[in-house]
């Protein structure tokens, strides 16, 4: 390629300004999918270099680039474009067609149209060397280990021959020809123990250490194709690995031990090569390089689409920088995206270049006039390109997965972005909802997103979502949206005065305002509102301490929570003039803790609270009487009546088990209500038997209940009444005649009944009476039996007891003197009693007892005589 003139560059320069307005948008991807590299142009030194000449070839080191151009010059540069001071060669005077670098970076070989190849180390020039043939050199490699002290400093150059050159052993240079005889060699590629060449035929692979080439991969594409416009790429993607890129062909081939067998000449290689992958692509192969399992391709294209900035028969197309996963004889492409290379439109396929740093992950896409970084996407670029996209859900969790090795993004700038895209977009409820993930507890963030949704007029989107526990926002933020509810919400400001702890806000400001807003309502007008609010007024008045208020709206309200309040803040004092209104709303409640609390609420302050609801002040004493019946005994001549006309039923247990009623005014009552039982029963108690048996028989009529309560009473007069009444009443007689037999002669009753007079079911009753009897007479002698067995049993058990022995030990003491019982010196005579008393004969003598004076004194009575004898003396 000629020397670009300064007109050129300086127009090109002018038509690619607009290319330049942003660095890193370098490529158009297919729309909808992420991009598998982000590309940048490389700029500064490299910039201006390019502007004058036009780059020819390049070779990629971690330390450093070189960049070969079409003018001879050689410059060595940082990964950033800048020129690296005293590292600019000019060894050759036209083309530089290819640069070698060893694997350590000190030495640079290039090779040019001229005949020279030149070898420069960059950090010293023992081995600087410049050697000229008589023809182009189009390419060279230097061995990886050249610059290891103990290195023969082996280099390969190609032209029309592939010679190796190295160090003899007296430090002369040695070449040696590897191949020659099928035209030029276009490119070199050398690994540790491989050197990979091409030429117009095909590609080479030779053996370094068997000094032995090992295979030809013939050249299968459409021979009409140039060598030198479609050049072969190679790159080894391993120590045993090349990749091979022809024109429209791409081979991937592995360098394998060879298996050897019994019989095989000595002549076979110890290695082979097996070609694993052989695709057809619809792109002409420009550069290739491995990126995991898959492969990088620069593409030129010739045939599809025209770019939208680019007319038809303007010229090339855009290259295209390629991902693809290669099979057999298939490929998946995985991505294609176009790159903005300045002049395309002018390049063919052999203008481009592509070299990488396999540590890096980074890949150099080279054109005369431009180069360009392309790397892998990281986290952080994967983000950029979900937020670009508007996936902001996704970006917002990846940010949170990996927020350790980000560089560039944090949680909650990712959160807010999603956040205003969800505002932007009119989603509240889910912006609110995001609001608690992204902002955490920083509450400056909360404040400036309620302030947000406070002018949109949501204050009651993000309400449910605001900060009420550890993290904390200032009470002018809550107030403001109380008072939002307050305003517009009636029952979600009731709700929230529930939900929210009181010390949020200020109790005052609020109650003040509800207070403002219940003044707008009529007086008499209760509404559903009206009454929430009033409500929501009474919790506001029990969480700021003044319950006597706040029970006073519950009772006007029949608030179901008022005992709770009352029980939990003792406000016992407080309800002893508003008892009839706790009966009103809760009889059953407002019983049950006026009882439990009497010595906090007196019953004579009760019952004169519901002096005029006599129903109330029934059930008050009912329940206390229940409870303990002498409480409140001075209220249980009120409580008969209150008994007479609201429980009757229950009367009659209350005169019975109460003795603190005046029996005459109890009467009385019941006399006026002509109450027969309980009348029955106060005139029973009363004494008058005779004037409650003539109630039972007159106005009961009821024989049963006569004779149950004549033998109650047990009285002879009661049971001749009875009888006396019953004559002219054979179903009296009857009754008696069934029962009376356990009580009174049945003979008193047969002797006054008058002759011929007829009783239904007499004969009946006199039977039942005779077994009655004999009944009474068999029961008398089964008594009377067992009596007297029992006293045989008894007075043989006793006589055999008073048989029996009573052992008398040595260690014994008299029970009077307290001397031992017996006496080796004297023989005593020995007293000893059935209760098991022990004495001296002499001792009972001088006491004048015959008895046991131990026993007689703990049961002789006043005036008493004990007649027991010993059980026996000696």
């Amino acid at each position: 390629m000629d020397k670009p003139e300064d007109e050129d560059v300086e127009d090109t320069s002018e038509e690619e300004e607009g290319e330049e307005e942003d660095e890193e948008e370098d490529s158009e991807s297919s729309e909808g999918e992420e991009p598998k590299l982000k590309y940048e142009r490389i700029r500064n030194t490299l910039e201006r270099i390019l502007n004058k000449d036009a780059a020819s070839c390049m070779a990629v080191h971690t330390k450093f680039l070189a960049i070969g151009t079409h003018w001879g010059a050689v410059h060595v540069i940082d990964h950033q474009g800048n020129t690296i001071e005293g590292k600019e060669f000019n060894k050759h005077t036209t083309t530089v067609n290819q640069i070698s670098l060893d694997r350590n970076g000190d030495y640079i070989a290039s090779c040019s149209d001229d005949g020279r190849v030149a070898i420069t180390g960059l950090y010293e020039n023992e081995h600087d060397q410049v050697q000229n043939f008589d023809c182009p050199v189009k390419a060279v490699a230097l061995e990886p280990r050249f610059s290891r002290p103990n290195s023969s400093r082996q280099f390969v150059t190609g032209s029309q021959v592939l010679q190796m050159h190295e160090k003899s052993f007296f430090g002369r240079n040695k070449s040696t020809i590897l191949h020659q005889g099928e035209g030029p060699i276009r490119s070199i590629k050398w690994t540790s123990a491989f050197i990979a060449w091409s030429n117009d035929l095909g590609v080479k692979i030779y053996d370094v250490i068997a000094k032995r080439r090992i295979t030809f991969i013939k050249r299968d594409h459409d021979e009409n194709l140039r060598t030198e416009l479609y050049r072969c790429n190679l790159c080894w993607k391993d120590k045993s690995t090349l990749l091979v890129g022809w024109a429209d062909r791409i081979k991937v081939c592995v360098v394998k031990e060879r298996e050897r067998r019994p019989g095989d000449s000595k002549d076979i290689p110890n290695r082979f090569v097996e070609i694993v992958s052989m695709l057809k692509t619809d792109f002409y192969v420009c550069g290739l390089a491995p990126l995991g399992e898959d492969l990088i391709v620069l593409a030129y294209v010739t045939e599809g689409p025209i770019q939208e900035d680019q007319d038809e028969g303007e010229g090339s197309r855009r290259p295209q920088l390629k991902v693809i996963t290669p099979d057999t004889d298939d490929y998946v492409c995985v991505s294609s995206e176009a790159l903005s290379i300045r002049g395309f439109q002018e390049y063919r396929a052999s203008d481009y270049h592509l070299e990488y740093l396999a540590e890096d992950g980074v890949f150099y896409i080279v054109s005369p006039k431009d180069v360009v970084v392309a790397r892998q996407r990281d986290k952080d670029d994967h983000i950029d390109w979900l937020i670009e996209s508007e996936k902001y859900e996704e970006a917002l969790a990846e940010t949170k997965a990996n927020e350790k090795v980000l560089q560039r993004h944090k949680v909650q700038e990712v959160g807010r972005a999603y956040l205003n895209h969800l505002i932007e977009e009119e989603q509240f409820e889910r912006a609110a909802c995001m609001c608690e993930p992204i902002l955490g507890k920083n509450a400056k963030l909360w404040e400036v997103e309620v302030y947000r949704f406070a002018k949109l007029g949501k204050l009651n989107v993000i309400s449910p979502h605001v900060p009420r526990g550890d993290t904390r926002l200032g009470k002018a933020l809550y107030e403001m949206i109380l008072n939002d509810y307050l305003q517009k919400d009636i029952e979600g400001f009731h709700q929230l005065i529930k939900e929210w702890p009181a010390d949020l806000y200020d109790l005052m400001t609020i109650v003040n305002a509800v207070q403002e807003r219940l003044q707008r309502w009529p007086q008499d007008q209760i509404d559903p509102d009206n009454r929430r609010l009033m409500q929501t007024l009474g919790d506001l008045y029990s969480y700021d301490g003044r319950y006597d208020k706040a029970l006073a709206i519950y009772l006007k309200l029949g608030h179901k929570d008022i005992f709770q309040l009352i029980y939990r803040h003792d406000l016992f004092t407080s309800i002893q003039d508003k008892i009839a209104l706790l009966m009103e709303f809760d009889n059953d409640q407002a019983v049950k803790m006026l009882i439990e609390n009497s010595d906090k609420i007196p019953v004579k302050k009760v019952v004169h609270q519901l002096q005029g609801h006599q129903k109330f002040q029934h059930n008050y004493l009912d329940a206390l009487f229940q409870k303990n019946p002498h409480l409140g005994q001075e209220y249980h001549a009120l409580q008969v009546k209150l008994y007479a006309e609201h429980d009757r039923k229950n009367l009659l247990m209350f005169l019975k088990n109460s003795n603190y009623y005046p029996l005459q005014v109890a009467l009385d009552e019941c006399e006026q209500r002509h109450l027969i039982p309980e009348m029955v029963f106060l005139l029973g108690r009363m004494g008058n038997t005779k004037q409650a048996l003539r109630l039972i028989m007159e106005d009961l009529d009821d024989v049963d209940k006569a004779i149950d309560f004549a033998k109650e009473h047990d009285d002879t007069e009661l049971w001749d009444d009875l009888i006396a009444y019953s004559m002219d009443k054979p179903m009296f007689i009857r009754g008696l005649l069934n029962n009376i037999g356990t009580h009174v002669d049945p003979i008193r009753l047969i002797n006054r009944i008058k002759e011929r007079m007829e009783i239904p079911g007499l004969r009946d009753s006199l039977v039942k009476i005779l077994q009655d009897y004999n009944l009474q007479i068999s029961l008398r002698e089964g008594c009377k039996k067992i009596l007297v067995s029992d006293c045989f049993s008894l007075m043989e058990r006793l006589n055999r007891i008073q048989k029996k022995g009573i052992r008398v030990e040595e260690r014994q003491h008299c029970d009077s003197c307290h001397e031992p019982i017996l006496s080796r010196e004297f023989q005593p005579t020995v007293i000893v009693f059935h209760c098991h008393h022990v004495f001296h004969e002499e001792c009972l003598i001088a006491v004048n007892m015959e008895h046991c004076m131990i026993c007689h004194s703990k049961t002789k009575g006043p005036g008493g005589t004990f007649t027991g004898s010993p059980a026996f003396g000696r």
